[in-house]
């Protein structure tokens, strides 16, 4: 990727002959340039990859129980509380 002025990047992508004339294609077909099918094309698949890390969708049953777990009492962890009363690995120890 390149920089030009402040807002706009080119992005330079290297295309078998095939596939060059898959995204022609594609691109007559939207009635688009091929540089504005393979950005559009290119968000989109951007944000179904996103949309997996920022949100979720539950049917009513998975719901109630998702929020019945919120609600809940945190449960006794013994071991995780063992883990926050020792010192970090990242803290000083006194020996170099």
């Amino acid at each position: 990727m390149t920089q030009h002025g402040t807002s706009t990047i080119q992005l330079d992508l290297r295309l078998s002959p095939q596939a060059e004339q898959k995204l022609e294609a594609a691109a007559n077909v939207a009635q688009r340039s091929v540089a504005e099918f393979v950005l559009e094309s290119a968000l989109i698949r951007a944000d179904e990859t996103l949309a997996d890390r920022t949100r979720f969708g539950l049917d009513a049953d998975h719901w109630k129980a998702f929020v019945e777990a919120l609600d809940a009492e945190p449960r006794d962890l013994p071991r995780l509380q063992r883990l926050f009363q020792e010192g970090s690995v990242f803290e000083a120890s006194g020996t170099p």
